[in-house]
């Protein structure tokens, strides 16, 4: 058979580029338990790998409380935390916003609500965009 250079690597697969971010890197999450369990079922033990590989700090169950020139302050487990920080990126839209609903309709707006303004739950696009062609097709 011969030595072939892909059998010599864990589970046949290239080691990833080593690479560590020049600035600590923290990813937060609001929901208790493992960061990016629920999207990606099947690979996301993948990408959560990598992100740790490159020191990224991964983090479940935090509470947001302010942002200012201190960093961004959070409770975890009943304490508080302050990361300092001199970027911040939230992607924190996990609650449904339809407060526009109601006001189209007292204009005599007919509106419909999809996706996660009609529920926010995990990051569902298929359920969006099903929602989305299952309503253009009875209107």
């Amino acid at each position: 058979m011969g030595n072939r250079p892909y059998l010599s690597y864990e589970g046949g697969l290239l080691p990833h580029e080593h690479y560590v971010a020049q600035r600590q890197v923290w990813l937060l999450q609001r929901k208790a338990g493992r960061v990016g369990k629920g999207p990606g079922k099947t690979t996301g033990w993948i990408h959560r790998k990598t992100l740790e590989k490159r020191g990224v700090e991964l983090l479940g169950g935090v509470s947001y409380e302010k942002i200012d020139d201190a960093g961004l302050h959070i409770t975890l487990e009943g304490q508080h935390h302050i990361l300092p920080a001199d970027q911040i990126l939230l992607c924190a839209g996990q609650e449904s916003v339809n407060d526009l609903k109601a006001e189209l309709e007292e204009k005599g707006i007919n509106a419909h609500l999809i996706g996660g303004a009609e529920h926010a739950g995990e990051l569902d696009a298929k359920r969006a965009i099903r929602q989305g062609v299952e309503l253009a097709i009875r209107l």
